[in-house]
């Protein structure tokens, strides 16, 4: 068995509320029509996605012969009140202001404070690693959002750096490649690779 395991991330394709910038969260969005021609060659043994439907459907694009197996805890944050609303929407109240100056110390209205946010997702990744070490996988993609991959990455990638510092885009992926003890330690992956998703001319 090899000692390496490479935990694949892929981001959601481009939705119509990701083209207007506003705030998407736990509330769904179409996909636009650029996001059927992505299509990827790489196989992965085990497939994980958020239950959200912008990543089954995603997935279902991406690996189409994929079952993929639902993790609730990897949706994106929920923001409360200021879902679907966008800068210019919310840029006059006082408590986004403060928001976007701190978000870990303000929560938006009826949403999820950064913490709750993390701490959501550490029980995702904890979860989706049990299974892995458990059942000697050594390739798992894992369908998600933005915001769960920046997380993730700033959590895991070899090199530390802050949340708002990674470039999470929808037409590439991430690999992670761990050392199988390091995983079941929590440790950070000794290999990042970017994986590119290509147009498919026949998407």
């Amino acid at each position: 068995m090899d000692d390496r395991v490479v935990i694949a991330l892929f981001r959601h394709g481009v939705t119509e509320e990701n083209k207007r910038k506003a705030y998407l969260g736990w509330n769904d969005s179409p996909l636009c029509f650029e996001t059927k021609a992505n299509s990827i060659s790489k196989r992965y043994q085990r497939y994980y996605s958020s239950d959200l439907k912008r990543c089954v459907l995603t997935a279902k694009r991406l690996f189409p012969h994929a079952s993929p197996h639902f993790v609730k805890e990897l949706r994106e944050m929920n923001f409360g009140k200021w879902e679907g609303k966008t800068y210019e929407d919310l840029k006059e109240i006082r408590l986004y202001r403060n928001w976007l100056t701190d978000p870990f110390a303000h929560c938006p209205p009826e949403g999820e404070s950064f913490q709750e946010f993390n701490k959501r997702i550490d029980s995702g990744w904890s979860k989706i690693a049990e299974e892995i070490l458990t059942s000697n996988l050594e390739s798992v993609a894992v369908i998600t959002h933005g915001g769960v991959i920046r997380y993730l990455l700033s959590r895991f990638a070899p090199n530390p750096n802050d949340f708002w510092a990674w470039q999470v885009n929808h037409d590439q992926g991430y690999e992670l490649i761990f050392e199988r003890e390091s995983l079941r330690r929590g440790e950070r992956c000794t290999l990042l690779l970017e994986v590119p998703l290509t147009a498919n001319e026949h998407g």
